[in-house]
């Protein structure tokens, strides 16, 4: 059939113009699809992972810590913080020496017992003498005479227990009086202990105890307390004011001779001079005040529990 018969003609793909030679182009020749991306140029723009060290370190950081500066700026620091936990410490032990305390806290099972045998029983002992190690006094794990705060504090928390299920067999229990009664009794430690630090600034009384040793005689009466009370609790008011009379005679013996070898002790020879007689006279009043002056607050502590 011929084309030209229907009215059609045929007609030759047109070709396609090329730009002349040398002749800027004005639009990019995109009808041949995109051009082939270059890797290379493309990684080589952004981030190069290669360059990163195996621990995730960027390569800046370490030559920071390599510059002599950072590092003299970091040893002063350094230095600097030292000096400060020096400081710190420092006033830590001016006011309250750790040391010590540590101290008053070594103890055994061994040395509990006995000590708790002594507070029950002191008449059976004989050497009340504390030992010392180049003018510093043991340990009380090697010195059963030796002053500690394991044992007040136990004591302490003992009777805190007592005392609220004391309350709670008498139905009175509330938490406003359990609290009453340990701030009471805190409170009355407090006293006796500034009392007897005041007593011995005035009669300028040269003594090696300190306000932890005096918390520690004073902490000693929770011990009778809490045998008072459980006394109490079986044996009714009868079996209290037996376990009172017993805790208090026990408590005073204790004291006198402990505190005898600390205040009596120290008196020298010059401090017998003129009038030298009346010092040692009041010492020995302090000391005998201070062992009366328990029974006192074991009452005033232990009565309310027991009905």
């Amino acid at each position: 059939m011929d084309f030209q018969q229907h009215g059609h003609r045929a007609t030759k793909p047109r070709a396609r113009a090329s730009p002349p030679s040398g002749g800027p182009l004005l639009f990019d020749d995109t009808s041949s699809g995109p051009p082939p991306m270059n890797n290379q140029n493309y990684y080589s723009s952004g981030y190069n992972m290669a360059e990163v060290p195996a621990g995730g370190q960027e390569p800046g950081v370490g030559s920071l810590f390599a510059d002599p500066m950072a590092n003299a700026a970091m040893m002063y620091g350094s230095s600097l913080a030292n000096q400060g936990k020096d400081i710190v410490n420092k006033e830590i032990n001016r006011f309250m020496p750790v040391n010590k305390l540590k101290n008053l806290f070594a103890v055994d099972t061994k040395y509990v017992m006995k000590k708790l045998m002594i507070l029950i029983f002191p008449y059976t002992h004989q050497d009340w003498e504390v030992r010392y190690h180049r003018d510093t006094p043991l340990t009380p794990r090697h010195d059963v005479n030796a002053p500690d705060l394991y044992i007040p504090t136990m004591a302490f928390i003992t009777y805190i227990l007592l005392a609220g299920m004391a309350l709670g067999i008498q139905k009175r229990f509330s938490p406003e009086v359990l609290g009453l009664c340990a701030s009471t009794a805190l409170v009355w430690i407090i006293i006796e202990v500034l009392v007897m630090l005041l007593s011995l600034y005035l009669l300028t009384v040269h003594t090696d105890l300190s306000t932890f040793d005096l918390v520690a005689y004073s902490g000693y009466k929770y011990v009778g307390m809490i045998l008072t009370v459980l006394c109490g609790l079986l044996f009714g008011s009868d079996g209290y004011f037996v376990a009172l009379a017993w805790s208090s005679c026990a408590l005073m013996f204790f004291i006198v001779r402990s505190l005898k070898m600390k205040i009596l002790s120290s008196i020298s020879a010059d401090s017998i001079g003129a009038g030298g007689s009346v010092k040692p006279r009041f010492r020995l009043y302090i000391t005998v005040a201070s062992a009366a002056f328990q029974p006192i607050i074991i009452y005033w502590l232990t009565a309310h529990l027991v009905r």
